[in-house]
């Protein structure tokens, strides 16, 4: 029998699910996931624990859900990860967030929707905000020592691509 995480991926990242239901399930897990870090943001102090079940349900959002939302949050926790591999709904799972780990992870998703989120002016300083985004956009600058990498120079990378097709596009995001 597959895991609630087995499950979770192969819906959400495998070819289960045709296109059209695939994309239905992302627009709704970014939907239930941006009322979680709302409520989550608001304290970003409050610990919560309890069973996956508990917390599916006390931010409102079914087991299969959940179990995206803390697949997603688990390398922003305050030193230490949940059993996702192997959790079930009577796990017993602990949220305790580091707000600085949390927004440089959003920002290296590409999680606009979640590090615009107003309730960050509360938490970080805008300055500060600006230079985790800076660092976490440095952390993926593809560098050669002492040579300039030009856009039609093959991809150091390695991917066989041109280096403008490859990482001088995400590098530029």
């Amino acid at each position: 029998m597959a895991t609630l995480l087995e499950n979770w991926r192969t819906k959400a990242y495998g070819d289960e699910l045709g296109k059209e239901e695939q994309k239905k399930l992302w627009q709704k897990y970014f939907s239930l996931e941006k009322g979680f870090y709302e409520e989550i943001l608001k304290d970003p102090s409050h610990v919560y624990e309890g069973s996956l079940k508990e917390l599916a349900e006390h931010f409102k959002i079914d087991s299969f859900f959940f179990t995206g939302v803390l697949d997603g949050i688990d390398e922003s926790l305050k030193g230490y990860h949940n059993p996702i591999e192997s959790m079930d709904e009577d796990t017993v799972v602990k949220i305790e967030i580091d707000p600085e780990k949390l927004y440089y992870n959003m920002v290296e998703a590409k999680a606009n929707w979640l590090y615009g989120l107003p309730e960050w002016d509360q938490i970080l300083t805008k300055e500060r905000r600006e230079e985790l985004y800076k660092e976490q956009k440095r952390s993926g600058t593809v560098r050669r020592e002492g040579r300039k990498i030009y856009p039609n120079d093959p991809c150091p990378c390695g991917s066989g691509k041109k280096y403008k097709k490859c990482c001088m596009r995400e590098n530029a995001e």
